[in-house]
């Protein structure tokens, strides 16, 4: 049987040359071409045997730069593309699926096929209020639609190294199962709030909560419970350095800010990369003065976003985000060229854009004389251009929202099905919504997809 879907290297998204859907599409005919002659298959079937060890039942793959066949059980394959620099490879299997009897059990029991539609409404699926916990149903709906999360749980790939019940990562894969189950009726997360409340105790108790703060929060959670999903040296051992962790949080949600402070005296630089999850952005109303607005302040639209007049856009908080700033004289900082304390500037740039970018609108103003909410509008687009930060383009899937004020109210989230399609959920209740509707809403927490994934 022949199959690509084994090889990483040309698996979407992860490559987007056009030169790799020719190559595979000659390499396919080649191999089609063995039909023509009788007799010609079981030549070629013996021929096909791994060039180190003979074996060709261990996930044989060929080399598309060579002539040249690797098992990829034993990693021979992975030998040849170190030590010859040949990264592309097409991926055959010989031997046929035999379920298991726990397969043949679950066949039995789900003996209906499911087909993904346009109209399909598996993944949606509401979830029972416990107790002023909208604010984790919220992110628990965005959490659950993001696609390269709901791949990582849907196809059972975390490595559990805790102690049975206590890992917050098994909870959100039986999260997904359930909710990509087809189950209709809401769902009770009693579980999931139960270790929320054992590994972030801050937000223990029934009071309203942040749900910018949970999602923070879970991130941490599962970052620090995804222990055996972490990337592996080449002797395959765990790599210590936290720095470069690779487990699904990182790989989805991380990116890199640049912070660079130049002395206003002898105009040294000093530079500093921190990891982020999101991004919070001030908003006009605040205390924190504002910069005036982008051009098309008159109505036309820039970037995907409309402006009204006088109206902010999501572009205009992040150009104010990425702008130098005069730290002033109560902020000096001891410079390394002068060795004294100095004033300065401080700007931040995007040295690492994350596949999820999640943007915080920092609604809650709290300081010594004030405590409220902030209502300013401010228009986002569907698709989002990045380019002026760093050349990038993303695609909008869920918004979470807050209706009240500050001492009392409610999150409900917006997100995305399939193209197009916006669903509203309101803990237990999903009611069908317009783009519209989404593009009209206040806006507190914006999640954003890249539309292209590059290489690696």
């Amino acid at each position: 049987m022949y199959s690509v879907a084994s090889c990483m290297n040309i698996s979407p998204p992860r490559f987007e040359a056009p030169l790799a859907v020719t190559v595979v599409k000659a390499c396919t005919e080649r191999f089609r071409s063995a039909h023509l002659a009788p007799g010609t298959l079981i030549v070629q079937a013996k021929s096909c045997i791994c060039h180190m060890c003979g074996a060709h039942l261990n996930r044989l793959h060929s080399c598309l730069y060579c002539v040249f066949f690797g098992c990829f059980s034993k990693k021979h394959i992975h030998e040849h593309a170190k030590n010859k620099r040949h990264n592309l490879g097409i991926g055959e299997k010989y031997t046929t699926w035999e379920p298991t009897k726990r397969e043949l059990e679950l066949l039995r029991h789900n003996p209906k096929r499911r087909k993904i539609t346009t109209n399909c409404t598996i993944g949606l699926r509401g979830l029972i209020n416990l107790g002023n916990t909208c604010f984790m149903n919220c992110i628990v709906q965005a959490l659950t639609h993001t696609p390269l999360l709901r791949d990582f749980f849907l196809s059972d790939r975390h490595k559990c190294e805790m102690q049975s019940n206590s890992c917050l990562v098994c909870e959100m894969s039986q999260l997904f199962q359930e909710f990509y189950s087809g189950h209709r009726s809401p769902h009770i997360p009693f579980r999931l709030l139960h270790l929320v409340w054992t590994h972030a105790r801050h937000l223990a108790g029934y009071e309203q909560q942040d749900a910018h703060e949970f999602l923070i929060a879970a991130l941490d959670v599962l970052h620090r419970h995804c222990k055996g999903d972490t990337i592996r040296d080449d002797n395959g051992k765990k790599a210590n350095n936290p720095n470069h962790c690779n487990c699904i949080i990182d790989q989805i949600f991380t990116g890199g800010l640049q912070s660079d402070v130049t002395c206003q005296v002898c105009h040294g630089v000093s530079t500093t990369i921190d990891p982020f999850w999101d991004i919070s952005l001030d908003l006009p109303g605040s205390s924190t003065p504002f910069w005036p607005l982008s051009p098309g302040g008159d109505g036309s639209t820039v970037n995907g976003e409309s402006h009204l007049s006088g109206s902010t856009t999501l572009t205009d908080c992040l150009r104010r985000f990425t702008r130098p700033e005069h730290l002033g004289s109560s902020a000096k900082i001891k410079c390394g060229g002068c060795h004294s304390y100095q004033e300065s500037t401080k700007q931040l740039t995007m040295k690492k854009l994350p596949i999820v970018a999640c943007f915080h609108l920092k609604r809650f103003e709290h300081s010594a004389k004030l405590r409220r909410k902030i209502t300013t509008y401010v228009s986002f687009p569907l698709e989002l251009d990045m380019t002026p930060f760093m050349a990038s383009r993303y695609s909008l899937f869920a918004v979470v929202n807050h209706q009240g004020t500050l001492e009392s109210g409610h999150y409900t989230s917006f997100i995305r099905q399939h193209k197009d399609q916006w669903f509203k959920c309101d803990d237990a209740i999903i009611t069908k919504a317009s783009i519209k509707d989404v593009l009209d809403s206040e806006g507190y927490l914006l999640f954003y997809h890249k539309q292209f994934l590059e290489y690696e």
